[in-house]
């Protein structure tokens, strides 16, 4: 009779105290400078690093499913930012969002990409899709400087323009990934590329993307919030419809090829604004929350797997010192460059070009783009993507808290009262 544990048992287990993990951990680390993937990256480093526990996740050896599984927690967190945004799509009222969309991120694709080919030595394709792959910033791990529930009155414009960035930024950056792909094909083939770049992978899947986005979030607020009184879903108080919105919303606009992280997040706003001020929508982003958490801390644990399994094996000082000047250099510059000119406090500004957190999205579009295309090398492509989102995770993780909180004093918010104070409670950096 073996007196070994049945794995399945342990799965169990585990699940059940990852769900505790859940609930409990941001009460735990509300005050404390450190933040939600922290404690997860470091769970699972000392999980993997017990031999009973099986092979590191390496994310080489599993493509496929390390590119859909950080697609499926990528989706669930754009839901939950469109969900929570209070303010009303507009020009002058999302200014700065067409700023960090529009002037940040493309500076920082050029400057990654010029770092990555002449610093690294990666052949320019390569480098265009780790630059596409590490310019935008994170909508899974940002939510510690992201707006709080909705109508909780935490929208100032630091945490507003890193929550909108985040969700936008996902669908602007994927043009990018494509325009790598489709340089790289040109030069094995000799076929154009221009043309298809720019009617189909840029017009076509953004507008496409968009379109289809504010159709089904129309759709999904017309059924939940104005349908006859009897039948309204709104009365079901299941906050589960929204994670429902978000799988349609991304599935059908995927099936006719556009691009699906913006038809969420657009879904988001849309479904949002279609009645802005109804109880159930706090409901909803309560349960798209949770589920987001819950997919968060699993996707790190196997992260913190990973660190001790060898994903770091041939990341070389040069790559180090890459994602150093990444995150301390690249982002803050082009952050403020993007912000020229826009009417803010310097405390605001200095905030938002700090806080540009790398994370899941990142995982998602290098594993993306090495399953469309020939890449030579991954494991140090891998363990660069790695090492950029462990010190962004550890470097904004820190300083999150202090910062915020110092933020709040200097603009009169209180941090300890409020919404601004809930929407810190040990959120993912």
């Amino acid at each position: 009779m073996s007196l070994a544990p049945d794995p399945y048992i342990i799965f169990l287990t585990g699940v059940g105290l990852l769900i505790a993990l859940v609930a409990w951990l941001p009460l735990a680390l509300k005050r404390l400078p450190l933040s939600l993937p922290i404690v997860c990256i470091a769970i699972g480093a000392g999980l993997f690093a017990l031999p009973p526990i099986g092979p590191a996740p390496l994310p080489w050896r599993y493509p496929d499913l390390t590119e859909r599984f950080a697609e499926l927690v990528v989706v669930i967190a754009l839901m939950g930012a469109g969900l929570k945004i209070d303010r009303v799509i507009g020009w002058r009222r999302w200014a700065v969002t067409w700023r960090l969309i529009g002037i940040t991120m493309p500076l920082g694709i050029l400057a990654i990409t010029g770092l990555a080919g002449w610093g690294l030595g990666l052949p320019w394709t390569i480098a265009l899709l780790l630059a596409a792959s590490l310019a935008p910033t994170d909508p899974v791990l940002a939510a510690d400087v992201q707006v709080g529930p909705p109508k909780s009155g935490d929208e100032d414009e630091v945490r507003f323009g890193l929550t909108s960035e985040a969700g936008l930024n996902d669908g602007a950056a994927f043009p990018f990934v494509h325009l790598a792909i489709l340089l790289s094909a040109s030069a094995a083939t000799g076929e154009p590329w221009l043309g298809e770049w720019l009617g189909y992978r840029v017009l076509w899947e953004i507008g496409g993307g968009i379109i289809g986005g504010w159709a089904i979030g129309h759709a999904f607020g017309w059924l939940t919030f104005h349908v006859s009184a009897e039948s309204k879903l709104a009365k079901t108080g299941d906050g589960l419809i929204a994670i429902a919105a978000a799988f349609v919303s991304y599935g059908l606009t995927e099936i006719i090829h556009v691009y699906g992280f913006l038809a969420v997040f657009v879904t988001a706003l849309t479904f949002r604004h279609t009645h802005r001020d109804h109880d159930f929508q706090g409901e909803m982003h309560a349960i798209t929350e949770q589920v987001e958490r819950l997919a968060m801390m699993m996707l790190l644990i196997l992260f913190g797997g990973a660190l001790v399994g060898g994903l770091f094996a041939n990341v070389t000082a040069t790559d180090i010192g890459f994602a150093v000047v990444l995150l301390l250099i690249v982002r803050p510059l082009t952050g403020w460059l993007g912000l020229l000119g826009y009417r803010a406090h310097r405390s605001e500004k200095y905030t938002l070009a700090f806080f540009g957190i790398r994370g899941v999205g990142s995982i998602y579009y290098l594993a993306y783009g090495i399953n469309h295309l020939a890449v030579a090398g991954v494991e140090r492509l891998w363990g660069i993507v790695g090492l950029v989102i462990l010190m962004s995770i550890l470097l904004h993780g820190l300083t999150v808290t202090p910062i915020m909180r110092l933020l709040d004093r200097q603009h009169g918010r209180d941090p300890d009262e409020g919404g601004c104070a809930a929407g810190l409670q040990g959120r993912a950096t």
